[in-house]
């Protein structure tokens, strides 16, 4: 079964860092898109950055641009989300999520987690002093 599981989040303090993991299993990325999105409860997911695997597109959301990195490791099959200079409005919980052949602008601008293809359970992050 295909799937993702992520990891990495946590409590750190305003200004801090965290790096998150997610890792994927029973697949390969060739051919996908993969995004961060938070999702806060009531509310529309917000894609916070998103990576295409066909061409190495990067995007990101405003509220994150210059503080976090995402990335790729194609040999472990993972796609990491490198948080820095956290604020508490980055709270939230984190998931990722895959679909095929889209760029990255469309992965994160899809609202509906059921568009995509496969996605993980998450995991929270808090940035409190």
């Amino acid at each position: 079964q295909a799937h993702f599981v992520e990891f990495g989040g946590g409590l750190v303090q305003p200004g801090g860092s965290l790096r998150l993991s997610c890792a994927a299993s029973g697949f390969t990325l060739d051919l996908y898109a993969i995004g961060w999105f938070r999702q806060d409860p009531g509310k529309e997911r917000e894609g916070v950055s998103c990576i295409s695997n066909n061409d190495g597109d990067i995007y990101y959301s405003d509220s994150v641009k210059g503080r976090f990195a995402i990335s790729i490791d194609n040999a472990k099959n993972t796609v990491y989300l490198q948080m820095n200079s956290l604020k508490p409005e980055d709270t939230g919980h984190y998931y990722c999520s895959a679909a095929v052949l889209r760029s990255a602008e469309t992965m994160c601008s899809i609202k509906s987690r059921e568009l995509d293809d496969v996605w993980g359970q998450g995991t929270q992050v808090t940035v409190s002093s």
